[in-house]
């Protein structure tokens, strides 16, 4: 793997961590959930109302408690994932309400658009997990949706998955449909298989619902991402190091909450946090300002030991064309080169996250695999210097019928699925652009999908926990 490279020095780090340490002393951080509340009094700081003005003492302390990498266990043991260290997971977006067609017509999201997602993702091999809540199936109740995309992960797909953050019940929800899954509350506990995103409300806040996922996730040892998205000009300061100082005081205050519940608990740094178009009001992410946010949470991160989260194949276009391309090419490569460990909203997402498209879907996948090329790096090792083809080869020769090429070319050269390297004249045949192939690539990865098999008495046992909660729940 390449190195990953820094866009702040080790002052510049130093200066933002202090100020973030003023903010947290100063301004404090607004919680309107009273058990997170109370843990804070239990731990000695000042509380006035709802808000907690944190001892930068106590913070250092809580976040150099938190595991600088964590292994999170999938029901097949060879989709397991290292987080942390120099380690990439490429995942699905997150959280769309709508779906955005070839032609670039809005519908909303339903449960079979979920599934197709999950089974693109478990057949990618550029895709290390199926993520979490892919879009918003607007034909399933709130009341028991949660479980409708837990199920749809845990039968469409072997690899690790994400799980609900709406609230203490929900996710107590899919901590227990997950712990039916790997045999018990104690086997994850010792091995988390959960991981949740837990999102602050910028500026310098955690409601309810957000605070009880945390809580939950963290008495039962699963992994959480806490993530803030300043809109640098609107719910933050319009200027990259004053968001991040914000963002940066989110994300410390629900580690610290995390680590105040359960010492050690695994964590991941979370930032989503990009600019304000002030023309429109509008959140932007297809820019250079989001990149540079995601590079130095990835720096920040690494500054606090602790693995890190950041988009991602993002965009502000509304339809796969060179925009979604361009701008989706950079963010990705910023999350990848500067050594983002947990890239959510890797493939799919359009509109500044407010819909998926299985067109960009299929691109963000090619894009995930090319970045992932690159990062690998280049093997210097004897066979790949090729010291010994070039000489038999020699001056005006050509290597296309050597053995040496035969073994190579497959390991040392990236195959795209979707970008056309035909001649014209093959091209000419139809002429199809990459939203056109991307439209055919996907349903033909659906329609050839198998699933996983699942174990037929876990499976039952999981059925008759949804039906339970589904009576009590509606």
């Amino acid at each position: 793997m390449l190195p990953k490279y820094d866009i702040l020095t080790d002052e510049q780090i130093q200066t933002i961590h202090d100020n973030t340490m003023r903010i947290l002393q100063e301004v404090g951080v607004e919680f309107s959930y009273e058990p997170a509340i109370e843990i804070f009094r239990k731990h000695g700081q000042k509380v006035d109302g709802h808000r907690v003005y944190f001892d930068r003492e106590f913070v250092e302390e809580m976040v150099e408690g938190a595991p600088s990498e964590f292994t999170l266990h999938a029901r097949n043991p060879e989709h397991n994932l290292i987080c942390g260290g120099n380690n990439t997971i490429f995942m699905p977006g997150y959280g769309a309400p709508f779906i955005h067609d070839v032609d670039g017509n809005r519908r909303n999201a339903t449960i079979q658009d979920y599934d197709n997602f999950v089974k693109l993702a478990g057949a990618s091999k550029n895709l290390h997990m199926t993520g979490g809540n892919v879009v918003e199936p607007q034909d399933v109740p709130d009341e028991t949706r949660h479980m409708s995309m837990m199920y749809s992960h845990i039968t469409n797909s072997d690899k690790c998955f994400m799980g609900s953050a709406s609230g203490y019940e929900k996710a107590k929800d899919s901590i227990e449909i997950t712990a039916l899954l790997h045999g018990g509350l104690d086997v994850i506990k010792e091995n988390p298989a959960l991981v949740c995103l837990v999102n602050s409300v910028t500026p310098l806040k955690f409601d309810d619902r957000m605070l009880g996922g945390l809580m939950a996730y963290a008495e039962a040892g699963q992994a959480t991402i806490i993530a803030s998205l300043v809109m640098s000009g609107s719910t933050g300061p319009a200027t990259i190091a004053g968001a991040l100082s914000v963002q940066n005081a989110e994300v410390l205050a629900g580690i610290t909450l995390g680590q105040c519940i359960n010492p050690g608990t695994p964590v991941i740094y979370g930032s989503t946090s990009a600019i304000t178009d002030m023309a429109s009001g509008a959140l932007a992410i297809g820019n250079p300002e989001c990149a540079l946010f995601i590079s130095a949470s990835a720096q920040l991160a690494r500054f606090y030991g602790v693995p890190s989260r950041g988009g991602g194949g993002l965009t502000d276009s509304k339809i796969v064309d060179a925009q979604s391309g361009y701008e989706s090419m950079m963010t990705l490569f910023a999350a990848s080169a500067t050594g983002i460990n947990f890239v959510l909203h890797s493939a799919g997402i359009l509109q500044y996250y407010m819909a998926m498209s299985f067109e960009k879907f299929m691109q963000d996948d090619e894009i995930a695999g090319m970045v992932s090329r690159y990062i690998k790096g280049i093997d210097m090792t004897e066979d790949k210097l090729a010291f010994d083809v070039i000489s038999k080869v020699g001056p005006g020769g050509h290597y296309l019928t050597q053995k040496h090429t035969r073994k190579n070319f497959k390991v040392e050269f990236y195959k795209p699925s979707l970008s056309d390297r035909q001649s014209y004249d093959g091209w000419a045949n139809n002429k199809l652009t990459a939203n056109q192939r991307g439209n055919q690539k996907w349903q033909d990865v659906v329609e050839n999908y198998v699933s996983p098999v699942l174990d037929p008495d876990v499976k039952q046992k999981i059925d008759e926990y949804i039906a339970k909660r589904s009576k009590e729940l509606l």
